[in-house]
């Protein structure tokens, strides 16, 4: 067994595959002396621990159609809350074009990947019973404001979900390569909802520039890009989308409007490839400012991670476990 070749091969899809293990000079040394304190039969267990601290959130040894019924899942949610897009009214005729395209995108989604899995996949839910986008009564999908929110949301979370499994299908290259195309299209998604949201529900043209009302004059406007725990750019009232770590997520100053949480604040990570990234660290960006260093990079999240906001949407609450 090549230790460091499986590594090798983890770090080209994990790069922080140091940070969940150990420093890379304390887990070289301690795996220099693995051989002479285990008997050889013993070291594939010893190694297998140590995976498993690393991905402990993960399924680890999920097969490939596992990983890809998980994704056709994700998928099904996405395309469904699109097809609910003609009950939303207020929408400007750019922007229900917009969001038509990305229903398009969905639905060749989800048949990418029936296609992939065959007669593994899973049953097509029932477009009726099986999600429920108002998540328990929390918040009107029919507004225009709330529904490009959430989508928002949504979208966000399929990228970070996409990337989070690279890991587990990395070993079938055509899957890997198929998974991350299918990653990319939804990071455009995120971006061009964000350029929505900061136009206006009824602007002909997504803006980059001034935000309109509600977010002129916000800290938290839309961009198109994330920028720390800033939700990718949220309303701060009581439609408010802006999901932490917690078990729920409430408007402004209205804590009786509990709303689920379903983005989570990891994309303020600022540790990549071992290292904390800062003008200390990185001299040359000494006049970068201290957001650039969280907007430079994506995060994944686990499956486990995942299944939790999925479930938000849920009506069993379990559809996606």
């Amino acid at each position: 067994m090549n230790f460091f070749q499986i590594i090798s091969e983890i770090e080209k899809v994990d790069p922080e595959v140091y940070d969940r293990l150990d420093s890379r000079r304390s887990i070289f040394k301690n795996m220099a002396g693995l051989g002479q304190k285990l008997t050889a039969a013993a070291i594939p267990l010893a190694v297998g621990a140590i995976f498993n601290k690393a991905y402990a959130q993960t399924p680890v040894g999920a097969g490939v159609n596992d990983v890809l019924n998980f994704a056709l899942k994700l998928e099904y949610l996405e395309s469904y809350f699109y097809n609910a897009r003609t009950a939303v009214t207020g929408l400007s005729a750019a922007n229900r074009s917009a969001l038509d395209l990305i229903a398009t995108d969905e639905a060749n989604h989800v048949t990418f990947l029936r296609a992939v899995l065959g007669s593994a996949a899973i049953a097509a839910p029932a477009t009726t019973g099986v999600f429920d986008f108002t998540g328990g009564g929390r918040f009107n999908p029919t507004d225009p404001t709330t529904y490009l929110a959430l989508a928002q949301s949504l979208e966000d979370t399929g990228v970070r979900a996409y990337k989070g499994a690279a890991p587990l299908i990395m070993a079938n290259k055509t899957v890997l390569t198929a998974a991350l195309n299918i990653h990319s299209v939804e990071a455009r998604h995120a971006s061009q909802l964000r350029a929505m949201r900061r136009a206006g529900i009824n602007s002909s043209t997504p803006s980059q520039g001034v935000a309109v009302s509600p977010y002129s004059g916000l800290t938290g406007a839309p961009k198109s890009w994330i920028s720390g725990t800033d939700g990718g750019g949220v309303i701060p009232t009581a439609n408010a989308i802006r999901g932490f770590s917690t078990a729920a997520i409430y408007g402004a100053g209205n804590n009786t409007n509990a709303l689920a949480t379903i983005t989570y604040a990891a994309e303020d990570n600022v540790s990549q490839g071992g290292v904390t990234l800062s003008a200390t660290t990185l001299t040359a960006t000494a006049g970068f400012p201290a957001t650039a260093y969280s907007e430079a990079f994506d995060e994944g999240l686990d499956v486990g991670t995942v299944a939790a906001i999925a479930n938000n949407f849920s009506v069993s609450g379990t559809y996606f476990n």
